[in-house]
């Protein structure tokens, strides 16, 4: 559904990703594991075409999006939940979800199920919301396009563990579309994933399984450092 061959891409002259090559089914899901600075967002941004290409190709159904604007990106089918979650503040909960939904098997009440705290909250805007409300508005948002692929960056990040628990137990029942989750708690995101691409210096440095590089604790300590969901 997705690949991405040999892409060089960052920002005007400066590159931040150099020769990323990845191919993502559909249904499929995949970890994307690094330390700060290494590109991961980066990918992500790629991949909804808001960086400068350099060399390389992305394509989606085995046709190039390389010169497609993010917006019609997201109408072929990606979606994408930004790390500073961009929710619109002026608007309630409910306007949010339904802002830029499509038709699919996403409606409003599938999206109250999966966050049940969105449904108590409906009529509240954006911003009388928590973070970790604001990190759900923000999943069930972008799941409300009924996209074929969702992009995740970081959705766990400073957030108390009863919430990280809350999402964590939601992305694993979102079934019927392809993920790539950037995220720092590594051993959280290779439980929810099937593959993992770990990112060094722009490069791919590994490239497998999510259950063989969460038994490798060497591995993961060398790459990214094991943190769990508190941090620690």
């Amino acid at each position: 559904m997705l690949e991405l061959r040999d892409v060089r891409a960052g920002y005007g002259d400066a590159v931040v990703l150099d020769g990323i090559s990845l191919a993502l089914g559909a249904n499929q899901s995949l970890a994307v594991l690094g330390r700060n600075g290494v590109g991961k967002s980066t990918l992500l941004l790629t991949i909804m075409g808001y960086t400068r290409l350099h060399r390389g190709d992305l394509s989606w159904n085995q046709k190039s999006i390389a010169r497609l604007a993010p917006h019609r990106r997201a109408r072929l089918g990606i979606g994408w939940v930004a790390q500073e979650r961009e929710i619109f503040p002026s608007l309630n909960v409910e306007e949010n979800l339904c802002v830029a939904s499509r038709p699919g098997p996403w409606t409003l009440e599938r999206a109250y199920g999966l966050f049940p705290r969105l449904k108590e909250r409906r009529a509240n805007l954006g911003n009388q919301l928590s973070g970790g409300e604001q990190q759900m508005l923000a999943i069930a948002r972008a799941l409300m396009t009924n996209p074929a692929l969702l992009l995740l960056d970081e959705p766990l990040e400073g957030l108390a563990p009863i919430i990280v628990e809350e999402l964590v137990h939601a992305l694993k029942n979102i079934d019927g579309t392809a993920m790539i989750l950037v995220e720092q708690h590594a051993e959280i995101a290779l439980s929810l994933t099937e593959q993992a691409l770990v990112i060094e210096r722009g490069r791919v440095a590994h490239a497998g399984p999510s259950t063989s590089l969460l038994s490798d604790e060497g591995l993961l300590e060398r790459y990214v450092g094991v943190t769990d969901a508190a941090g620690r």
